[in-house]
């Protein structure tokens, strides 16, 4: 078994930050009235995450590091909460696209999910507030794409890049956002338009959170957009052939 170096920690401990950052993000989605499980208090776990940070071979783990800058929010001594930190979580780890498939747990998350909204909506405006209302909107684009409500979830997908440049920590939406629209025209046979709003997901951002996964479902939606307009062409040529 290789050695672990000085300083680091046995790989085969379990991803520390990750899983307090869940506990805590789970935690704080109770309602103030709601029986906490646990006995503990999700402010003081989201402080503790940054300092679990967990090294393999030098290097810090993508989903760590998304746990980690956004539990950083709460170092301050009044912190701004996260406002659905576990459905947000359910996104990087593509739980949707498992969800999607019961329309009734779906429905059960987008209610939450526009409760959320509704909280953004009515408070004070704050540093985080673009971002927050971009996140919200983002998972309930996805949560309305597989209720079948399509039209709103292409508005939705279109408002976070509308407020691109208001976005001032979590960048990582606006490519994603452009990959689900991209996604939702697939699905309605627009490939040429998915392309292009691909190719733009990938070319115009740099450097955000979680990038090599969006990256990876960015090449592998652009592989089946072109792939389907490649046989859409071919049967119209059979078609003017015949």
């Amino acid at each position: 078994m290789r050695a672990v170096g000085q300083g680091q920690r046995d790989p085969r401990v379990r991803l520390e930050a990750t899983y307090i950052y869940m506990k805590a993000a789970y935690l704080s989605m109770f309602g103030k009235e709601d029986y906490k499980p646990f006995g503990d208090n999700e402010v003081e776990l989201f402080r503790a995450v940054p300092g679990l940070k967990l090294k393999i071979a030098g290097k810090s783990l993508p989903t760590e590091k998304f746990a980690i800058r956004k539990s950083r929010r709460y170092l301050s001594s009044n912190p701004i909460p996260l406002p659905v930190p576990a459905l947000e979580m359910m996104y990087i780890w593509n739980g949707y696209a498992v969800i999607g498939k019961q329309p009734k747990l779906t429905d059960g998350i987008l209610e939450i999910i526009t409760k959320a909204e509704e909280m953004l909506d009515k408070g004070p405006e704050n540093e985080y507030s673009v971002d927050d209302e971009c996140l919200v909107k983002l998972l309930k684009g996805l949560c309305l794409k597989y209720l079948g409500r399509v039209q709103e979830a292409e508005e939705n997908f279109r408002s976070i890049s509308a407020s691109e440049k208001k976005i001032k920590y979590d960048h990582y939406l606006i490519p994603n956002a452009l990959l689900e629209l991209a996604l939702l025209f697939m699905e309605q046979g627009r490939n040429e338009e998915a392309i292009k709003l691909l190719e733009s997901a990938k070319q115009n951002y740099k450097n955000y959170s979680m990038e090599s996964r969006t990256h990876f479902r960015i090449q592998a939606a652009t592989l089946q957009a072109k792939s389907s307009l490649e046989n859409s062409r071919r049967s119209m040529v059979s078609s003017v052939s015949l």
